[in-house]
């Protein structure tokens, strides 16, 4: 773990990641900005950016940021988000939910916005148990069960 990480554990907002996948290896980008704004914007700090590709016979392999991108995009913005909390186990697991032929990228990050209510609870002697999130398609197919 770097040292900034292990510096700022205390005073840190919670630790989310996320695995996107891109069908067929496409990537086209239009994320990015948005990615790099909520950076700028001080919403989050990305601890963590891996991308990863499945092949068709099963195998994942990390890619560099000049390779994972193509084209246009350039992800050179990203280089150096390295931490340490992101292994090779979770690189290794996130390509098995991959389907063969696409790729994904590894996000891990901190939510900044909510590094004061952490503090204050962690004061108050309160720990987080439990978390996790809701997909979208979830909630779209919950809703449209109670309209059923």
């Amino acid at each position: 773990m770097s040292d900034e990480i292990s510096e700022d554990i205390e005073t840190m907002g919670p630790v989310d990641y996320l695995v996107v996948e891109f069908p067929g290896n496409r990537m086209t980008g239009e994320g990015l900005p948005l990615l790099v704004d909520l950076v700028d914007r001080g919403i989050i700090r990305i601890l963590d950016l891996v991308f990863v590709r499945k092949d068709a016979d099963g195998s994942v392999v990390a890619l560099e940021l000049k390779d994972a991108g193509g084209g246009d995009m350039d992800l050179t913005v990203f280089e150096g988000a390295a931490s340490g909390l992101l292994g090779q186990d979770d690189i290794d697991e996130a390509g098995a939910a991959l389907e063969a032929g696409n790729s994904a990228g590894i996000l891990v990050y901190e939510n900044v916005w909510a590094a004061p209510f952490a503090r204050a609870l962690r004061r108050g002697g309160a720990q987080l148990v439990a978390g996790g999130r809701i997909p979208v398609q979830a909630l779209l197919a919950s809703l449209d069960a109670m309209e059923a």
